[in-house]
């Protein structure tokens, strides 16, 4: 599975983004796709994630009302809408891709996902 990260820029606080990742191959349905973000020195951290059909989704409680995923398996493609967004919200964001698994905490760990995209910066300016 490859995929491919887009949608970042700068924005004003209280504004809006939306990314997308765009997967390769013909199983995409088959994966729990997340969204993580990294900023300067700091870990990679968990953002949301989402079933293989849509039907859950997870947040971090950081950006839980403001952040909405969502996919189309169709076009093979997740959406990360980021709405209310705040200077803490600056980082490069990842969207990754794994198998799942009984226990949806691991959908919060990054060494737990097997593909990841290239990563697509997000600046908020306060």
């Amino acid at each position: 599975v490859q995929l491919q990260a887009s949608g970042g820029g700068l924005v004003q606080a209280g504004g809006s983004l939306r990314l997308s990742c765009v997967a390769s191959g013909r199983t995409f349905s088959s994966y729990v796709m997340g969204w993580f973000r990294q900023a300067p020195g700091k870990e990679r951290e968990f953002v949301a994630a989402i079933s293989g059909g849509g039907g859950s989704t997870y947040y971090a409680d950081s950006v839980k009302g403001r952040f909405t995923i969502s996919r189309d398996n169709i076009k093979n493609t997740v959406f990360l809408q980021m709405n209310s967004l705040k200077p803490e919200d600056t980082a490069v964001y990842y969207c990754a891709a794994r198998l799942p698994y009984s226990d949806s905490y691991y959908y919060t760990v990054p060494s737990t996902y097997d593909y990841w995209g290239q990563g697509t910066q997000v600046t908020v300016s306060s």
